[in-house]
């Protein structure tokens, strides 16, 4: 898919979940200019991988994506992408791609299937200065608006660590099982979500 393709997402007055804070730029318009959000081209992949790097390689090291499967992905399917910026700095981002299967394999990490029906989200990740301020929140709640207004797009489906499964599952995602991708001594739980809410949701936003 051509990278001309992509289309820039108006801005839109989404109510968050309980619990989920508003993000600074929303509370501070009077002071800062509005923040950005896009779907990201092949020429942000150095600014994806500086922060995937840094949040990923320190914990486990590895990463999700490295900069040629980045690069890969952004060619391919860039209006699966989303990127946050404030005052043209990117600093939070989710990668995904279409996958067709039921359940997520080890092909799901490298492959993009343009005729799946699931959006397989392979990382989120914000950069280090904007972390605890509620701005994966912000960007998943985001995002899924985004893939509702995909209607061939029926779900989402990722894999986590069992620590972060609280976080998803706050967004409407639910454990369906281990996942039977394993990278090194890691092994994660696969989660999935019904889109048709957030369909719903972007519809009436008039977005």
């Amino acid at each position: 898919m051509s990278t001309q393709s992509i289309h820039y997402l108006k801005p839109v007055a989404l109510r968050l979940p309980p619990g989920i804070p508003e993000s600074p730029s929303r509370q501070r318009r009077h002071t800062l200019p509005a923040s950005e959000f896009r779907c990201l081209t092949p020429e942000d992949a150095a600014s994806v991988f500086e922060i995937e790097r840094e949040a990923f390689i320190s914990v486990s090291g590895t990463c999700p994506l490295y900069l040629d499967e980045i690069r890969h992905f952004l060619t391919l399917c860039p209006e699966l992408s989303l990127g946050w910026f404030q005052e043209g700095r990117l600093i939070a981002f989710i990668i995904g791609s279409l996958w067709d299967e039921g359940r997520l394999t080890q092909e799901s990490l490298t492959l993009h299937r343009p005729g799946g029906r699931t959006a397989h989200l392979h990382v989120l990740a914000v950069h280090r200065t904007f972390r605890q301020q509620g701005k994966g929140s912000v960007l998943l709640w985001r995002y899924l608006h985004h893939l509702g207004g995909h209607p061939a797009v029926r779900r989402a489906a990722l894999m986590c660590e069992d620590v972060l499964v609280p976080f998803y599952e706050r967004f409407g995602f639910y454990p369906v099982g281990r996942c039977a991708v394993t990278v090194g001594s890691l092994t994660f739980t696969e989660l999935q979500c019904s889109l048709r809410g957030h369909s719903c949701l972007r519809r009436n936003s008039n977005c």
